[in-house]
């Protein structure tokens, strides 16, 4: 109540359910296209084209991924279309939720002539973005078939440009930008949500992959260990580049840091940072010490431990990791508006001390992100380089 009160007298408007469910709804769609995609492409499918994968564990593998993509392309169509039913209930005028379902009210969204100074007509980039929609899910649902899971690979591998235009195409201006400020906030814009979904959705596509582990051999541990190695360095970018462009964005939105905590906007963005520092820590109980740990089992060739690390451990630790980002995605649809608006201050406006002092943090931040590897890295050589335990006499050395 007292959350509702402040956003009343602030001059914060809530949104309604159908926008909060909608919004949500479509990222969460983009999490699942984009980021399994995107996952599949750099860490399971060369983990699964090594040489050291058994032929079964690629097999289970490769069916379990075809499904996890088929499904991922029902919910980005699904949510796509009531996403653009929520674009046409708040254009214009506004119309109520139930009528902007209509087909034939949103043909005539679509339709609509381009506005005064517009170079293209919203409706004209809307169908655009809408048709990739429709063929990157059409892509992934053709996995369903069995047939076309034998092209699991070609067809994940169309499907992972289709989804990423979907998101680039919808954020193309109907106006030219009026400075470039609002050319950075787009392009920033893009870079927080793609890396945000590859991030979300490559946790999500791994962990529910893991639970194929009853039906893999005993050497799939050594699999596991490749794709959770490579999608490390996936996650690792990801992190840099939302916190990069969450820099940006925070700063455009947020005047003081004490409007985080004195406006409704604020206090939105403060648990979504809270949410997002929570994955940041979890992904570093990973890297400085799972990883290792799995190099080790690895370097001493322990079959049953790295089975045990890769397919039971890491993932409790990504699922923790998943329900964090999925409440962060339930959180998006609330920041609307801005902090400085609430608080009556000026909007930001960019100067050459702001881009100095913005590129000495992105730095900063690259440095730790490097620093990051180097250690994680220097853990696994120093716990591989210690030696084992010799076996005592009276046990058998195949013991």
């Amino acid at each position: 109540m007292q959350l509702l009160h402040m956003a009343a007298s602030a001059g914060y408007t809530t949104p309604p359910l159908w926008r909060v469910l909608t919004k949500a709804g479509y990222f969460i769609g983009l999490t699942g296209a984009i980021g399994t995609t995107v996952t599949y492409a750099t860490s399971v499918r060369p983990a699964l084209r090594a040489p050291s994968t058994r032929d079964g564990d690629a097999e289970v593998m490769g069916r379990r991924t075809a499904g996890y993509l088929a499904w991922a392309g029902v919910v980005l169509l699904v949510a796509g279309y009531f996403q653009l039913a929520a674009r046409l209930a708040r254009a214009g005028k506004g119309m109520p939720f139930g009528d902007a379902l209509s087909p034939a009210r949103i043909g005539d969204f679509l339709g609509a002539p381009a506005a005064k100074g517009a170079w293209v007509a919203q409706g004209t980039i809307y169908t655009a973005q809408n048709v990739l929609l429709v063929l990157t899910s059409a892509t992934l649902m053709a996995l369903f078939l069995p047939r076309a899971r034998r092209h699991l690979n070609a067809l994940a591998l169309t499907a992972l440009p289709l989804s990423l235009a979907v998101t680039l195409v919808g954020a193309v201006p109907a106006t030219a930008p009026k400075d470039s400020d609002k050319v950075l906030d787009l392009v920033l814009g893009q870079v927080h949500i793609v890396s945000g979904v590859v991030w979300i959705g490559g946790l999500a596509f791994l962990a529910a992959l893991a639970t194929a582990r009853g039906r893999l051999g005993e050497g799939a541990g050594l699999m596991w260990a490749d794709v959770w190695r490579r999608f490390s360095l996936v996650a690792l970018v990801c992190v840099g580049a939302v916190l990069t462009s969450g820099l940006w964005m925070g700063w455009k939105h947020v005047g003081a840091i004490s409007q985080l905590w004195t406006t409704t906007y604020g206090l939105f963005l403060l648990v979504k940072i809270l949410l997002v520092l929570g994955m940041v820590a979890a992904g570093g109980l990973n890297q400085f010490w799972l990883m290792p740990r799995i190099a080790k089992a690895r370097a001493a060739d322990d079959t049953s431990s790295l089975v045990h690390l890769t397919l039971r451990h890491f993932p409790k630790v990504v699922w923790g990791e998943v329900a964090l980002g999925v409440a962060v995605l339930a959180v998006v649809p609330f920041l609307s508006g801005s902090a400085r608006s609430e608080a009556g201050s000026p909007p930001a406006v960019s100067t050459g001390s702001i881009f100095t002092v913005g590129l000495l943090l992105v730095l900063t931040l690259v440095a730790s992100l490097y620093i990051t590897v180097r250690t994680s890295d220097a853990l696994a050589r120093r716990t591989t380089s210690t030696p084992a335990p010799a076996p005592s006499s009276s046990t058998p050395a195949s013991a």
